[in-house]
């Protein structure tokens, strides 16, 4: 049955397109996800295609103190006394002819994931799409001195030989999942395949990772066979990286364990947070 809360805005004639996945919140660290999309919707001619109404996906009046309550609230904007805005979140498809492409830039509900995960193929379906591609990242022990692990995790295991061409390391975890993990899981019951690219940024950088964006979006890119210019984004890591170097001088405990986590990735060694986790915590960041 069609969901009312999806509202189909064009039915474009689209070749094997490739449908893009990205939400902001629990895989957008560095703004990985939702930065790989606007790269993706800013390089090309894209059309709308359709939009998931926000209710009933959101909580809105969550029950905390302003600071945390004010995370789940829709933005506005009031100007002299006058509102000028309410803004929603949004989850919008767009897609392009010429690359094949239909591209979600969305938000993680926090309700109804089976309902909001029906708009979603409901849309594969209307396209006709066979391959589902999610971008986004987890904090993890990499430092910012070196380029991002990518990995990867997927509905039907006949997609390993694929990934694997492209460098992708393949994930290995339990705990707390996403609904990107839940799409999985129904993907070959909707005649489709899911993938996911997934970078793994430092836990103690906040804010966006210009080294991570260009990481996947060439991966991604590569993996659909298109082009993306990411030479302006690739030209911001230099000061990035040297504006953090500069920062974390100051602070020799935070040197002396990202220094370990140097060592580590150079050995290849892959392990649980632990201390690091213990410090970011007690410094007021949060990683999960």
């Amino acid at each position: 049955m069609p969901s009312t809360a999806l509202t189909i805005l064009d039915s474009p004639s689209l070749h094997k397109p490739r449908l893009v996945l990205a939400f902001s919140g629990w895989m957008n660290g560095g703004e990985i996800s939702t930065g790989t999309a606007d790269m993706l919707l800013e390089s090309g001619p894209v059309e709308p295609l359709a939009d998931i109404a926000p209710d009933p996906f959101y909580i809105y009046n969550f029950p905390a103190s302003m600071e945390v309550a004010g995370l789940f609230r829709p933005h506005g904007h009031i100007e002299g006394g006058v509102i000028q805005s309410y803004e929603p979140p949004e989850n919008r498809f767009f897609y392009d002819v010429n690359r094949r492409l239909v591209i979600m830039n969305g938000q993680e509900p926090h309700l109804h994931w089976q309902a909001f995960a029906d708009c979603i193929f409901e849309v594969v379906a209307h396209c006709g799409i066979e391959e589902i591609f999610f971008v986004g990242s987890v904090g993890g022990v990499v430092p910012h001195t070196r380029e991002p692990r990518l990995f990867s995790s997927m509905s039907d295991a006949a997609m390993k030989p694929d990934l694997e061409e492209y460098g992708l390391r393949f994930t290995d975890y339990e705990g707390p999942v996403s609904l990107v993990s839940y799409m999985m899981t129904r993907a070959t019951d909707h005649g489709c395949r899911m993938a996911t690219v997934v970078a793994e940024v430092p836990a103690y950088v906040q804010g966006r990772n210009p080294k991570s964006l260009v990481a996947v979006a060439r991966k991604i890119t590569a993996m659909l066979d298109i082009e993306l210019d990411v030479e302006p984004l690739r030209a911001e890591i230099g000061p990035w990286e040297k504006r953090l170097t500069e920062v974390i001088a100051d602070r020799p405990d935070l040197v002396k364990h990202i220094q370990k986590l140097e060592a580590d990735y150079d050995n290849e060694v892959f392990e649980q947070m632990g201390d690091l986790k213990d410090w970011l915590q007690s410094q007021g960041i949060r990683i999960d």
